[in-house]
């Protein structure tokens, strides 16, 4: 394990919490945001991961650096599936544009709080039990596995854990309030669809950390690292999702890619395991070989993405609704899950999905 001094945790922990406020601050009055103001704040997001992985080589080496950088990478290139996630949620509830900034800043918070308790245990098991190496790296092919053959689990948001937790424990109205989580009615307190959006998300951050948790296992086992890395990636999320608002149908490779990024870190896994309960002369994959792998694969999914784009819809598939992250269908008359883009003549919004 990693000496950290105990300054450079607290500057971890000052930059997450001033990087929150600003961004709560920038954004306390509800609006669509553009392309050119995501970019801004995805470039600050990125700016700030690179600058604190600078300080990481300076203050703990060379060693330390290379795999602060490679698992925020790991990280950032994994999340992608959460951008897709988080449309279908969108969609599903269907949330105003101007509230989604709201949705995903709690849900940030959420997935920084349950992705430190994750890899807590997850570093504490490793520690004590290198034989659970192997049970991740398996996790890891099996989602390699289904990446490849498009078998990926249906994401059911109003089935999710989290929001039939929340119909139990407190009464969902069917209509939004602006950005408010809760509002009384008839003397009673009662939750907005919002409140419920923000469960789902959470519940989808909880499936991913399921892969996103071995795969950053592999890359390092110093708690400091994994949860650094994970946090600084996480930030980055939401100014994410708005920049490719729209465009991520366009990267159709970028789903293979991830499944040979997830497979190559779950042959690292079975050789970091074998290397110390078999024989120590079985090799490693050095963390530096681990980066550019990950750069080279991304890299090459994308340029063949843009280089050989997506056949033309079928007759069928242009018939049946689609939503993308910054594209919101307007709703058939017999569609319950369809979002209007345009506001209701009498100025309230349109009828939201029964929670």
């Amino acid at each position: 394990m990693l000496e950290v001094p105990l300054w450079l945790w607290l500057a971890f922990a000052a930059t997450v919490v001033v990087s929150l406020a600003v961004d709560l601050l920038a954004h306390r009055t509800a609006h669509v945001i553009g392309f050119k103001e995501a970019a801004a704040w995805s470039g600050l997001w990125v700016g700030l991961a690179l600058l604190f992985g600078g300080v990481v080589f300076l203050v703990l080496g060379s060693t330390a650096g290379t795999e602060y950088t490679t698992a925020w990478l790991l990280e950032k290139s994994l999340s992608v599936d959460n951008l897709f996630v988080f449309a279908v949620i969108f969609a599903y509830f269907k949330v105003p544009r101007e509230y989604q900034h709201r949705v995903l800043f709690f849900g940030v918070m959420g997935a920084l709080v349950f992705r430190g308790i994750f890899l807590s245990l997850g570093v504490a098991v490793v520690t004590r039990f290198t034989a659970v190496l192997f049970g991740f790296a398996a996790v890891l092919f099996y989602s390699a596995y289904k990446l490849l053959k498009g078998e990926e689990e249906n994401f059911d948001p109003g089935k999710s854990f989290a929001v039939r937790m929340l119909r139990k424990i407190v009464p969902v109205r069917d209509e939004y309030a602006g950005m408010k989580f809760f509002v009384k009615e008839a003397g009673k307190r009662v939750a907005t669809p919002l409140l419920a959006v923000v469960a789902a998300i959470e519940a989808a951050d909880l499936i991913f950390a399921v892969d996103s948790v071995p795969a950053v296992l592999a890359v390092s086992d110093d708690a400091f690292i994994v949860y650094t890395s994970n946090a600084f990636a996480i930030l980055g999320l939401r100014a994410l999702y708005f920049m490719l608002a729209g465009l991520l149908d366009r990267f159709h490779y970028l789903n293979k890619g991830l499944a040979i990024i997830l497979a190559f870190i779950g042959v690292k896994l079975a050789l970091q395991a074998s290397h110390k309960m078999i024989s120590t002369d079985i090799p490693e994959i050095p963390s530096p070989v681990s980066l550019a792998v990950i750069v080279v694969i991304l890299a090459g999914s994308v340029a063949l993405s843009l280089l050989k784009p997506p056949p033309p819809p079928t007759e069928e598939q242009e018939g049946t609704a689609t939503t993308t992250p910054g594209e919101t269908p307007l709703a058939s008359p017999d569609s319950d899950r369809g979002v209007r883009t345009e506001p209701e003549e009498d100025g309230k919004d349109p009828p939201r999905p029964e929670v």
